[in-house]
């Protein structure tokens, strides 16, 4: 067992450890007193001293004093004293074995936005209304600590510590307990491929955590070759798990975890986060640009199926743009394909891709793919930050919503889609000084062709931006939209669940009629569920099914339409 990262509790007292093989010197500065570090021959760096929760440390480092890379809260901001923390020992009040992943419908939401507090709180006084749609997990993006109140969370820099913007570490765990009362479960996007570009301390503390030879979108690559590196983050999400009694974690872009090690890295992280608790089920899922099979068949439920959103958003829209280039010519035999096989790209050529991606994953139970037709990515990096409603054919987008919730895949909802929300949602930070001007002067030369049409980009600094993101509980249209939602995921509850949980027993089959429409079918061991779409023209030799158990318009006869039926065997 390598030795332990920040601080905890032994019999001998408070002990807290830091991995820093190129340092001279490295001692604790508690309560401003300072005492010495003992170095191993790993370059662990450790003491044990009496303390008490709530004393305030820091590390001082070679002579330059830096907060717990492993911290897990601070005094104040990611420059701030590190603070000891006591066990928790909350009384957590519901009985809690999990959920099978087959029932997952997930909500994806953004804890400052989400309310106008923005707080753990005020989210907490949502989830009744999220349970009664039928939605059974709630994804929070990143609440790992970053300078700054607000930003998406992906410039965190102390991943060990709940933001303090969003409350107290009590506050999570009242979050949680509330959550799981109402039967949903509750998983964290975790970021373990970057850190943001203030306050990520181990750049001094450890200079070797980083592989300088290898270089990401965000800078020097993680080097997940070294032993102490792999514990940071595996002892990181230990702690979520345990301490706070999450359901799982979404880790982010996983394709970034490469070089020497990370294959190891990743199937022993997922075999050490389910050991964190094996009386409850633990789910974990990737995002993964590499459409790869290798993390589903070790040890991760599902990936992020960017293909599904893509097809539908180009089918929707006709845009052509970047990312949805190959998407684009020919949107509705990617979606046969989608709905077929889970991903549309399997290594295959493809016009508007210069080099292959992917590999086969057809076989993947239908449950290894987490569908979406919108999320933070795709709507906060539009540089207005617009949601499909505000791009495409209202009814469109109410028939693909449906599709995604009524499909045999995992779907996930972007926080308000429930609601046919319309507010966009904008990229934001809180920097200072020369990185504020930094990041505004690069969001503006992003979407340079945006200005000369004569629409503003948002100043991602300005507070107004932030305020802008925030949901809109009381859009008029948002009865017509909760009713869809709640007759969709009642289908999915009752029709598709059982399907899934009974294993599929052959292939999928899609068949394209005429230019927007198809009709697909899936064998499962407890049944048939047979599905009839129309996206954008009416297709008059498609008829609808006489015994539909969902539908929304009429195919042969709307040129938006769904019909789903199913069989029991």
């Amino acid at each position: 067992m390598m030795q332990a990262w920040g601080g905890r509790w032994t019999d001998a007292g408070w002990s807290v450890g830091i991995w820093a093989p190129k340092a001279n010197e490295v001692g604790l500065i508690l309560n401003e007193r300072a005492h010495a570090m003992e170095r191993a021959a790993d370059g662990f760096w450790s003491a044990i001293v009496p303390a008490r929760p709530g004393d305030s440390y820091l590390l001082r480092v070679d002579g330059q004093d830096i907060p717990d890379p492993a911290s897990r809260l601070q005094s104040g901001d990611v420059h701030a004293p590190s603070v000891v923390v006591g066990p928790s020992g909350h009384d957590w009040q519901t009985p809690w074995s999990g959920r099978d992943w087959a029932e997952a419908v997930i909500y994806e939401l953004h804890l400052g936005t989400f309310t106008p507090q923005g707080t753990l709180d005020a989210a907490s006084d949502k989830l009744a209304e999220l349970a009664e749609l039928g939605i059974t997990a709630v994804e929070l993006m990143p609440v790992g600590q970053w300078q700054g109140d607000r930003g998406w969370g992906y410039d965190g820099v102390l991943p060990y510590a709940l933001h303090p913007a969003y409350g107290t570490p009590d506050d999570l765990r009242r979050f949680v307990d509330r959550a799981h009362s109402l039967g949903i479960m509750v998983i964290l996007d975790l970021v373990m491929n970057h850190f943001g570009p203030e306050g990520a301390y181990l750049h001094h503390a450890a200079p070797p955590f980083f592989d300088e030879s290898r270089h990401t979108p965000w800078g020097a690559a993680i080097d997940f070759s070294q032993d102490a590196v792999r514990e940071y983050w595996i002892q990181c999400a230990e702690y979520w798990i345990g301490e706070y009694r999450l359901d799982g974690l979404r880790l982010d872009a996983v394709h970034q975890i490469s070089g020497p090690g990370a294959d190891d890295f990743m199937t022993t992280f997922a075999r050490r986060v389910r050991a964190v608790d094996e009386s409850r089920a633990i789910h974990l899922i990737v995002e993964d640009e590499r459409n790869e099979r290798f993390l589903r068949e070790n040890g991760y439920d599902a990936s992020w199926n960017d293909d599904f959103h893509h097809a539908v958003h180009c089918a929707l829209t006709g845009e052509s743009d970047s990312y949805y280039a190959s998407f684009s010519h020919d949107p509705i035999g990617d979606l046969c394909l989608a709905l077929q096989r889970g991903h549309i790209e399997e290594g295959q050529p493809r016009p508007g891709r210069g080099e292959p991606r992917g590999e086969p994953c057809g076989d993947l139970p239908p449950t290894g793919f987490v569908n979406s037709t919108q999320t933070h990515d795709q709507v906060g990096n539009r540089a207005l930050g617009k949601r499909l409603l505000s791009l495409a054919d209202p009814q469109g987008v109410r028939t693909a919503f449906a599709l995604l919730l009524t499909a045999p895949y995992i779907p996930m909802i972007f926080m308000g889609e429930e609601r046919g929300a319309t507010t966009p949602f904008l990229f934001f930070a809180d920097f200072t000084g020369d990185l504020a001007e930094a990041v505004r002067k690069g969001r503006a030369a992003e979407f340079a062709g945006i200005a000369s049409l004569g629409s503003k980009v948002p100043d991602p600094l300005a507070m107004d931006t932030f305020a802008r993101s925030k949901l809109d509980w009381n859009d008029p249209q948002g009865r017509d939209w909760l009713d869809l939602t709640a007759r969709a995921l009642a289908f999915r509850r009752d029709h598709v669940v059982p399907l899934l949980k009974s294993g599929r027993s052959q292939p999928a089959q899609v068949t394209r009629h005429g230019t927007a429409s198809l009709s697909a079918n899936w064998h499962f061991h407890a049944g048939i569920l047979d599905l009839r779409l129309s996206m954008g023209q009416t297709q008059p030799d498609l008829q609808p099914h006489e015994d539909a158990a969902f539908s929304l318009g009429r195919i042969g006869t709307d040129p938006f339409a769904l019909s789903v039926s199913t069989r029991f065997t």
